[in-house]
């Protein structure tokens, strides 16, 4: 099984970043963390990357039930989404697939909690 739900985006890295944010707040999703991964391992490390930036995507009716149904789970939480430059001039957008709890889980109501994510964040991947 794939752990990525993705897409392929003919634009800058600017718009595609402004786009997955729209489609995920469509979907019930907030940004709770950015992390720019190109300025980071540059600042820390010297060393330089292509556009590279993870936003930690937050259903917070989703992740309630999530929590609810295992407490542990929370080590899953947000949903990763990471966008990233491409070769030309495309962007790759990949979101977490919300079914990898299910892998790790088997508490009772983690599946549909799952299913439910996983529909929201592939209608935003979709949207794109």
């Amino acid at each position: 099984m794939s752990y990525a739900l993705s897409t392929t985006l003919h634009t800058t890295f600017e718009d595609a970043v402004e786009r997955t944010r729209k489609a995920l707040a469509e979907q019930g999703f907030g940004v709770l963390t950015e992390i720019d991964m190109k300025a980071t391992l540059k600042a820390k490390l010297g060393e330089d990357m292509e556009d590279y930036l993870i936003l930690g995507a937050c259903n917070p009716p989703l992740a309630h039930r999530a929590v609810n149904a295992d407490r542990q789970i929370g080590l899953l939480l947000p949903c990763n989404v990471a966008v990233r430059a491409g070769d030309g001039d495309t962007v790759i957008v990949d979101a977490m697939d919300p079914q990898i709890m299910v892998q790790v889980s088997d508490q009772p109501g983690l599946r549909e909690v799952a299913d439910e994510a996983a529909a929201k964040l592939r209608a935003a991947i979709d949207a794109l």
